[in-house]
């Protein structure tokens, strides 16, 4: 039977805070993603995005060329380089099968992801063209904006334009379209506005306008459609769709300009809490920020050691890239639980479920049970008797448990570890015996020019204690 009252070794009670704060789960689940630097792709990554079908490939733009990678193994898969000049703004289609850039010369090219062929080539602009999207489920439509500040909505199979959309006064470099539906789409502009059309109607004029205060570099619709999200300047600020354009929350984080920001989601791999979304947004400074606008908060911060210009997560949260001015693309993975393939497949032929058949449960009327090895895991119901782990106790703890004070603020001494004088000095001082061993040394500095206790003293928070000491003693002598 163990003894009642065991003596445990002491310790400082008495220690510093850590320098650098505890990581939240959500700071934890973003650090996941590990970068894998994708280099030598000439110049700047212009546009970033992530094919809707599984596996998720991405499509990246730089100089003028159109490369798609892999997302499982972020190597580079084919590229397309049929433009003569600089690239920008690919775009997949709903389906995967498509994919649309623009490029500086003012032309759109649709271009077929298996093949590489080019399909369809659309002129209209004389300006280069930095917007060239897909809508989020249509197959036969897309969308533009040029340097000539206006829009364009596409017959992709005829080839033709259907409709010119005039109201920006500058350059159109952005847009995205509505989750709610697939003839609304917003574009932002340098004349600070972002506006919202409605191709169905048969005006050509915006259906909702607002202004960023600074020119726009990204604009994205969050997932419930009937919020905006823009990106210019130093800030990423929140509109409200549905309540005509008002200003819902300005996150000003960022100490240059803000040149992208997506969607992502945070959470559990299945279940409600893979619904939480955030923004994403990058920046020239070098910084990735995650912003989560349900409680107007950022929540996790990242350093890249080049400005940054275009950032995509994958659909399914798993993949995460960004492009810098460089040439490299910071590819992150996150790894995700695997579920059993093979048991899907042996039930998928008719064999039924491969899974390894379960133990039987011991119970207390087999003779087994009694003969159970110290490897044996516990059930839910048993109750355990645990043996006391034996304490080692050094030098100075041992002479501590015999009440030997003074031989054993000697011993802490010679070994020469500030952190065991501590825990022994401020055990003396709860025994009311630490005057009467410094006492025994004789004269004061004696023991204080010991390096040891020095050391110990020069310790921030141990010093309050030691002047403490010294005061009482004072008044002792008094």
């Amino acid at each position: 039977m163990a003894e009642r009252n065991t003596f445990h070794p002491v310790k400082p009670k008495l220690k510093s805070k850590p320098r650098k704060p505890s990581q939240t789960p959500e700071s934890k689940y973003w650090s996941s993603f590990k970068s894998h630097p994708i280099p030598d792709l000439i110049s700047a990554i212009t546009s970033l995005t992530f094919s809707p079908n599984p596996p998720h490939d991405f499509a990246a733009t730089y100089s003028a060329s159109l490369s798609l990678f892999s997302s499982q193994t972020l190597t580079l898969k084919s590229t397309v380089a049929s433009f003569s000049d600089l690239s920008f703004s690919a775009s997949f289609r709903c389906d995967g099968n498509l994919l649309a850039a623009s490029s500086l010369s003012g032309v759109i090219q649709v271009f077929d992801t298996k093949t590489r062929s080019s399909l369809r080539t659309l002129r209209g602009h004389t300006r280069p063209v930095r917007l060239a999207k897909y809508p989020l489920a249509d197959k036969l439509h897309l969308y533009s904006g040029g340097d000539d500040a206006l829009v364009k909505y596409w017959d992709v199979a005829a080839g033709s334009e259907i409709v010119e959309l005039r109201g920006h006064k500058d350059y159109v470099r952005c847009g995205d379209g509505s989750p709610a539906s697939s003839d609304i789409f917003a574009t932002g502009s340098y004349d600070h506005t972002v506006k919202v059309w409605d191709v169905r109607g048969a005006s050509s004029d915006s259906v909702l306008e607002f202004n960023h205060g600074k020119p726009v570099e990204d604009v994205i619709f969050l997932p419930s459609g009937g919020l905006i999200a823009t990106a210019g300047g130093n800030c990423v600020k929140i509109w409200d769709v549905i309540g005509g354009g008002k200003m819902v929350y300005s996150m000003e984080t960022h100490n240059k300009t803000v040149t992208s920001i997506c969607v992502g989601k945070v959470g559990r791999d299945s279940g409600e809490e893979s619904e939480q979304n955030r923004i994403l947004s990058v920046s020239l400074d070098g910084y990735m920020k995650v912003f989560d606008y349900s409680k107007m908060k950022i929540t996790h911060s990242m350093r890249f050691p080049a400005p940054l210009l275009s950032i995509a997560v994958s659909p399914d949260c798993t993949t995460r890239v960004i492009g810098t001015s460089n040439g490299i693309i910071y590819a992150g993975k996150r790894k995700v639980k695997q579920q059993n393939a093979e048991s899907g497949l042996g039930e998928f032929v008719g064999l039924g479920s491969t899974e390894a058949p379960q133990r039987r449960v011991l119970r207390p009327s087999y003779f087994r049970y009694f003969h159970r090895s110290q490897g044996e895991k516990p059930s839910e119901g048993d109750y355990l008797v645990m043996r006391p782990k034996k304490v080692k106790l050094a030098q100075h703890d041992k002479l501590l448990k015999k009440f030997r004070h003074k031989e054993a603020l000697v011993s802490a001494l010679n070994r020469k570890n500030p952190e065991d004088v501590v825990a022994v000095m401020e055990e003396l001082v709860a025994r009311k015996k630490l005057l009467k061993c410094v006492s025994k040394f004789g004269h004061r500095g004696a023991w204080v020019a010991n390096g040891v206790l020095a050391q110990a003293i020069n310790i921030a928070k141990i010093l309050g204690f030691v002047d403490g000491v010294d005061e009482e003693g004072s008044s002792n002598e008094g």
